[in-house]
């Protein structure tokens, strides 16, 4: 997964996959999908980020089991 942040536009971009979108889904007017030929979510786009995610501390904890 690869997190990146445009700070000029204030987009937050969320990679899943190293597939290919193929399609793109509106999940609210700051919200996009992208889907891959088999319909699985590979990326995400969140417009207007600072007022929807908190920035400067997003974190990630790896689980194994």
């Amino acid at each position: 997964m690869k997190i990146q942040y445009f700070e000029e536009t204030d987009t937050l971009y969320i990679i899943f996959s190293k597939n290919s979108p193929v399609e793109t889904r509106d999940l609210d007017e700051n919200t996009l999908i992208d889907l891959d030929e088999n319909g699985q979510m590979c990326s995400m786009t969140i417009e207007h980020a600072k007022n929807r995610v908190d920035i400067p501390n997003i974190e990630y904890t790896t689980i194994k089991r």
